[in-house]
């Protein structure tokens, strides 16, 4: 299968340091099936950031998927477990760390929703609402180990 990375550069090798924290399923490198949202999410890294949009395409054999030797998690759809994952991972706190992770993507706005979970203006359920990508369902993999990155292979 192929992976899209979005980025305001290309990736000739993925440097796991370089990977920011605090994000939906933790410090890694992420990749998406959809190559429109790999753009997307290139678009605003490059106006943020300068450079240019750029996407770099990754080769992934999900048999991984099923590899006893990674830690993995599957977040099959939007779930309460899901957002309680991406909560734990955006305030930074104790969560169970993964070799590789698949789920959906939190929309754009989920620092300001987990403001208004903290400050109790929103509960549990309508925090998962807010979380939902507004333009559907989109999924996202996120590696986040040495071991994980070997079955990445740029193309």
């Amino acid at each position: 299968m192929i992976l899209y990375h979005g980025s305001n550069m290309i990736v000739d090798k993925i440097d796991l340091e370089k990977s920011k924290p605090n994000k939906d399923f933790g410090k890694g490198f992420y990749l998406s099936e959809e190559e429109t949202q790999a753009m997307e999410m290139a678009n605003f890294k490059s106006t943020l950031l300068g450079g240019e949009a750029t996407i770099t395409k990754f080769e992934f054999d999900i048999t991984v998927m099923q590899n006893t030797d990674l830690r993995i998690k599957i977040f099959k759809e939007y779930s309460t477990e899901w957002a309680d994952f991406v909560f734990a991972n955006r305030e930074g706190g104790e969560c169970e760390h993964y070799d590789i992770v698949y789920g959906p993507i939190a929309n754009d706005k989920v620092g300001l929703q987990i403001r208004k979970l903290k400050d109790g203006s929103i509960d549990r359920a309508e925090f998962l609402n807010r979380l939902k990508y507004m333009k559907g369902i989109t999924y996202q993999y996120y590696f986040g180990t040495e071991k994980s990155i070997r079955y990445l292979r740029k193309i």
